[in-house]
């Protein structure tokens, strides 16, 4: 049987919101020992058990409606087990409710050349899902196996649009412009509020695509948070120097999105 730790381990890889319910303690009947554990989602219980019958159908029922209701943990409980759960043995038990909750940051990056792979393993260390497409797998090939790294390949990138989130930060760094132009013109067509749209590239490049995409019928509001070049102003042509600033770009606006601000203070020395 699985671990309480293999299990928790498991749903924070599949991306999957939980509570872990745990048993802190009783006084008189109680169904369960102190440090007994579940683990909820929400469609009910996964793992384990803290007492079984009416006492956990009401843990499993108060934390779905932590998960429900985007409540955030830890949240210590005591219910009777008489008045609170309409049982006959007497006596009291505690719960413990931690509530953990995934919130996904997907990023999608079409390409999957030199600064696209120096981009994804910056990205693979933070908290976020990326997928990355490209009609190339001997380039998909090179990138490292990873929970929160997925790799389509597709011979036309463009149709692939349409299965992406419309909340993903979408990172255009193909072949070439010829290659980028339809996937700027689908992305702007299916998803023109995400979040972030950006094409590796000179000014002069940013410049020839802004202007074919309004021939194409992109109004200029849509293109007006449209980034190309990307990045921001930092490092040498290294890939891994590109990535850091791309890196660094898609975290700015990650945190105005979420309306935060850096927690690191730059000071002029």
């Amino acid at each position: 049987m699985k671990t309480y730790f293999d299990v928790a381990f498991e749903l924070k890889n599949a991306a999957q919101s939980f509570v872990v319910v745990t048993v802190i303690g009783s006084r008189g009947s109680a169904p369960q020992d102190a440090g007994a554990k579940a683990i909820i989602l929400e469609n009910g219980l996964h793992w384990g058990t803290v007492g079984g019958g009416r006492v956990e159908a009401k843990a499993i029922v108060h934390s779905q409606s932590l998960l429900k209701e985007n409540k955030t943990g830890p949240e210590l409980i005591t219910w009777n087990l008489q008045k609170d759960i309409s049982m006959s043995c007497g006596g009291e038990i505690t719960y413990l409710f931690e509530v953990h909750r995934y919130t996904t940051w997907p990023i999608v990056v079409f390409g999957a050349g030199h600064v696209a792979q120096a981009l994804i393993r910056v990205l693979l260390n933070l908290n976020c899902q990326i997928t990355c497409v490209d009609n190339r797998t001997e380039w998909l090939d090179k990138l490292p196996e990873s929970f929160n790294l997925k790799k389509i390949h597709s011979e036309d990138p463009p149709s692939v649009v349409e299965t992406l989130d419309k909340n993903s930060f979408f990172v255009i760094m193909t072949q070439g412009h010829a290659m980028d132009l339809p996937i700027l013109k689908k992305l702007f067509t299916v998803h023109p509020e995400a979040p972030y749209i950006g094409n590796m590239g000179s000014k002069v490049k940013g410049m020839r695509l802004r202007k074919e995409l309004q021939e194409f019928g992109i109004s200029a509001d849509a293109l007006k948070d449209f980034h190309c070049p990307i990045g921001i102003p930092l490092g040498q042509n290294d890939p891994y120097e590109i990535a850091i600033s791309i890196a660094g770009q898609l975290i700015q606006v990650r945190d105005q999105v979420n309306g935060q601000q850096s927690l690191i203070k730059w000071e002029k020395t």
